[in-house]
């Protein structure tokens, strides 16, 4: 089992929770919730997987991601009183997921042979349209689409993440740093209230 593999169904788990803390907020009901935590897990890196030419979608051939979607729908149900005093926990979970699927869209995209600007815009789409999905079906404006930085953070992670690997030999420290880079500067943008409104 590889790191990047690892790293994909973490992903998949933690943007899986804050799509069903969502459906929780608008008080849907389980199917509700099932369906907003799969849509919020996979949505961005299906689109990716179609727009590159990889079908079916990554996920659709192999359960475990499935399994990771049902079991952030357990853990968010049974711990939900746990989870929602975490300050900011959607925050939280949002921010794990966009840093993870940040780097591993850009991956994904360069492996397939495409060039960096179009792998850095794959990045943003992996890990930013998941949550365009969840937005829309929930009645909310999309992150994306609001004056907070959002996909330009996840541009930014995947330069520091090409970046890397042109002078490091050691791909998963590379992704390591990338992911983390990701998620301070998506920290930090809302604690400093970075804009890039005009």
């Amino acid at each position: 089992m590889s790191w990047v593999y690892i790293i994909d169904i973490i992903g998949t788990l933690v943007f899986a929770i804050s799509g069903v803390l969502t459906a929780i907020r608008h008080k849907f009901d389980l199917v509700g919730s099932i369906i907003i935590g799969l849509v919020t897990a996979v949505g961005g890196g299906s689109l990716r997987d179609m727009l590159i030419g990889e079908t079916p979608a990554g996920w659709m051939l192999d359960l475990n991601y499935l399994y990771a979607i049902l079991l952030a729908v357990i853990l968010t149900y049974l711990f939900k009183k746990q989870i929602t005093r975490l300050p900011k926990s959607m925050f939280l979970f949002d921010t794990l997921g966009l840093g993870m699927f940040t780097i591993l869209g850009v991956q994904k995209t360069l492996g397939v042979g495409l060039s960096i600007p179009i792998a850095l815009l794959m990045g943003a789409v992996s890990a930013a349209f998941g949550g365009v999905i969840r937005d829309v079906l929930t009645n909310e404006v999309p992150l994306i689409f609001r004056k907070e930085v959002y996909a330009s953070v996840c541009i930014f992670g995947g330069l520091v993440f090409i970046g890397l690997e042109l002078v490091s030999v050691y791909t998963n420290l590379n992704m390591l740093l990338s992911i983390f880079t990701v998620m301070v500067l998506r920290y930090q943008s809302v604690k400093r209230g970075w804009s890039l409104h005009i």
